[in-house]
């Protein structure tokens, strides 16, 4: 009962702080005059991205490294087949080249450059962590110096800027209600999943990455139903790419991470290398430059086959 009213209650947060974030980050693009496509991918993914590095660092320190690569995995799994599924059922959105000529194209690297570091060794080093986050950095320099919209955007009649101290307010009651909403979901989910003696890896990259991917999910939905489509995109591959040169580059930075279970080089690993790839196609297929229903429809089965395997 207990676990059950951990889980309602997170998500109960974790749509507010959705809420609140994505209105900080509408205000801030204003503010500042940046593409809203850049903030989606800095300051809506750092803050989306917050559970995930809480959980890895927690996990790895604790002496449970399955757990933070297993929630980095399934949680990129989750963002493609699970979040953008979702959001393009909830309306398709119309992307930019700039989408497949530096977007896409990083996050397929920062997926390769992580399965080239673990797949060979079983072990993301101290020095391989670094190398991770120099990375991110470099990315994000080249993003805000060459600011660019990657989606088209339908620039609602409800943008206006908001003072300077609710912006900060709204992005702190964000970032704030997010974490905790994810802490609590976890915890409710993890306990029911153990009730039922399921393994760490099983655990990681299912009920723990959906758990930590609800943020994005929250974003998104509530971006798309303000029309925010420009942010839910950019959140998504932001988010991605967060989660593996910052989350995982920062974790293997503080302790080295050993895999445990082969299955996440074996199995885990392909499903999220695949899936990253098949955005690519679909974005193209079977209208130019969109995603719709359709491709909603692919991604969710692929999800749902990935979860069913998992499992069984």
């Amino acid at each position: 009962m207990q676990n059950l009213l951990f889980i309602v209650l997170g998500l109960a947060l974790l749509i507010a702080g959705g809420n609140w974030l994505l209105k900080s980050a509408v205000a801030l693009s204003l503010r500042l005059n940046i593409p809203k496509i850049v903030i989606g991918m800095t300051v809506v993914s750092f803050a989306t991205s917050a559970p995930e590095l809480i959980v890895s660092i927690k996990a790895a320190l604790d002496g449970f490294p399955d757990l933070a690569l297993g929630n980095v995995v399934g949680s990129n799994i989750a963002n493609l087949g699970l979040v953008l599924a979702v959001t393009v059922l909830l309306g398709s959105i119309d992307v930019r080249k700039t989408f497949y000529t530096t977007d896409w194209p990083v996050m397929m690297a920062a997926s390769l450059l992580f399965f080239g570091f673990i797949f060979f060794d079983g072990e993301l080093q101290q020095y391989e962590g670094i190398i991770m986050v120099t990375v991110l950095f470099l990315f994000l320099v080249y993003l805000l110096r060459f600011q660019k919209q990657a989606v088209e955007d339908e620039a609602p009649e409800d943008d206006k800027p908001l003072p300077l101290y609710k912006l900060v307010l709204f992005l702190g009651l964000g970032g704030t209600a997010l974490w905790g909403g994810s802490e609590l979901l976890i915890s409710g989910a993890v306990g029911l999943a153990t009730l039922y003696g399921v393994s760490e890896r099983v655990i990681a990259v299912t009920v723990v990455s959906i758990g930590t991917s609800i943020p994005e999910l929250a974003a998104s939905i509530i971006a798309v139903i303000k029309k925010e489509k420009a942010i839910s995109l950019g959140n998504l591959i932001g988010s991605n790419i967060f989660n593996l040169l910052a989350v995982l580059g920062i974790t293997s930075i503080i302790t080295p991470i050993r895999v445990v279970d082969d299955t996440l080089l074996s199995n885990d690993i392909f499903w999220m290398l695949g899936i990253s790839f098949l955005i690519l196609p679909l974005v193209f297929i079977p209208k130019g430059l969109r995603l719709g229903w359709r491709d909603g429809i692919i991604l969710l089965g692929v999800y749902l086959a990935f979860v069913y395997l998992t499992i069984s």
